[in-house]
């Protein structure tokens, strides 16, 4: 359905609006010479060792020329080095120096400042309303349109109901676990709702484009600096699209955006699928529990754990 100019003028006007506030129309970000797409370049090289610069542009979506020139600025400024990738001399890879890693940590502290003092200006409940609209436009924009035939979404009504029912028949078909471990997902899912801190907790289901619902994850808070992981599941015949992977990195984005410093989560030896998504996304086997007898099962219980 086109968008009517009554709608395209509301959007440009919340662009206009909130590009003021944060004050990315001034001479440099947070009080800095450098400009947005420079902060966000200098963003994405910290995240790793080393980086591909065809891997960068694509990622930001770049001008090959702009990137090229800004680079060079980096280089002559000693916050990057650019060399031949080894075993490749076609392609370039550019990394941060010590220097470089300072400016990003600068950068990545004023703009933490400056979010902190909008924030403090609010009151409780507009701070929470402001979030939760951030996140919903999150979630729309940023997963509408996936290439992989899903996106991830929060929760809806129903879909609680969902969760303890597909987690209940998943693992009483794939693990041989009896109706306990249905309940257990009841419990967590009712806890969930009646504890629910929405600044600090939340929760997505994974949606194909014709809206069949194909996986969920729950982040609920353990201690004041602590996120735990539960309840992941994929359904089979989705399983190898990154389902999972998008799930467990949205976790890992949410915990990390609303100040836990650790994410940890429990699963048990038979979830090995699982834990190559967890490795992947840098958690830690920390804790190997002894077996017990559970779900009409033994189980052999695991505590895995991210620093955030």
């Amino acid at each position: 359905m086109a968008a009517s100019a009554a709608e395209v003028g509301t959007v440009r006007g919340f662009n206009r609006f909130y590009t003021g506030v944060i004050g990315v129309l001034g001479e440099g970000l947070v009080r800095s010479p450098y400009s947005l797409t420079e902060a966000r370049v200098i963003f994405e090289l910290a995240q790793r060792e080393d980086t591909e610069v065809l891997a960068l542009r694509r990622t930001l979506d770049l001008d090959p020329g702009y990137l090229s020139r800004m680079l060079t600025r980096f280089e002559n400024d000693g916050l990057v080095v650019r060399e031949r990738a080894p075993g490749d001399a076609r392609r370039q890879v550019v990394r941060l120096t010590g220097r470089g890693r300072e400016v990003q940590a600068m950068l990545d502290e004023r703009s933490s400042a400056e979010i902190s003092t909008l924030l403090e200006g609010l009151s409780e409940d507009d701070r929470r309303r402001l979030l939760a609209a951030m996140r919903t436009v999150q979630s729309v924009l940023g997963d509408h349109a996936r290439a992989d035939g899903f996106a991830l979404r929060p929760l809806a009504p129903g879909d609680l109901g969902w969760v303890v029912e597909r987690n209940g028949a998943l693992y009483a078909e794939e693990c041989g676990w009896d109706r306990t471990y249905e309940a257990l997902v009841a419990r967590v899912v009712a806890g969930y709702v009646e504890d629910h801190d929405p600044e600090r907790e939340s929760a997505w289901i994974a949606e194909t484009a014709g809206g069949d619902r194909v996986g969920a994850v729950f982040c609920v808070r353990r201690e004041d600096d602590v996120a735990q992981l539960r309840l992941l599941h994929v359904e089979p015949g989705t399983r190898g699209m990154g389902v999972g992977a998008a799930l467990v990195g949205e976790c890992v984005r949410f915990a990390t955006e609303v100040g836990y410093r650790e994410l940890m989560l429990w699963t048990t030896a038979l979830q090995r699928p699982a834990h190559r998504i967890y490795e992947r996304a840098g958690f830690v086997l920390e804790e190997e529990e002894p077996p017990v007898a559970r779900f009409g099962d033994v189980v052999h219980g695991q505590v895995w754990r991210k620093k955030l």
